[in-house]
């Protein structure tokens, strides 16, 4: 059985949609939840979903190995960024590598880096009067949004929408995508 772990910061509708797409899976289970937010949303539903959820702060994940011991000691096969605001530190990286993957709100390399989260994406898209936008998921490096790319897709943006009307359709492809992507690279890693 393949073992994931996730990482977020906010409401957690992706990590729930993650825990649920695997609750009965013969192949991988979403074994915890991590959050830097105390009062992150994420918390309470991993907890309805009877999922290990814990939360650290900035010194246990970057400045001391508190983070990485508890990942070591939960052996992942996968750590999913989902929501999660945080770069995230070379130390586990480097004891993980090619294990950390993120769902990003744009088509990477396009507004992508520091700052470039949740509605700031969104607005920019409008702003910029992009025509289409998507999600990508990408391995995570050292550099914010710049690991390789796994998988994009994409939705038309209309001249009239907002940028709430992007993050809804966004929303909407993380949804269905985000999940399967996982499945594929569990059972893409060797057995």
């Amino acid at each position: 059985m393949k073992r994931i772990v996730i990482f977020a910061s906010g409401s957690g509708t992706n990590a729930e949609n993650l825990i649920k797409f695997f609750h009965n899976s013969d192949n991988a289970t979403v074994i915890q939840v991590l959050t830097n937010n105390p009062h992150a949303k994420v918390l309470e539903r991993a907890k309805k979903l009877k999922v290990s959820a814990l939360s650290f702060n900035k010194i246990a994940l970057s400045k001391t190995h508190d983070v990485l011991n508890i990942l070591k000691a939960s052996k992942p096969d996968l750590i999913v960024l989902a929501g999660f605001l945080w770069k995230f530190p070379e130390h586990i990286l480097n004891e993980f590598p090619n294990k950390v993957i993120n769902v990003h709100p744009a088509l990477l390399p396009k507004f992508g880096g520091k700052g470039m989260y949740g509605m700031n994406v969104h607005k920019a898209v409008v702003e910029n009067k992009e025509t289409e936008t998507g999600i990508t998921i990408h391995y995570v490096n050292e550099h914010y949004d710049e690991g390789a790319i796994i998988f994009q897709a994409k939705c038309d943006v209309n001249p009239n929408d907002t940028a709430e009307n992007v993050a809804s359709k966004i929303h909407e492809l993380e949804m269905e995508h985000f999940p399967k992507v996982v499945a594929d690279i569990l059972n893409s890693q060797e057995k």
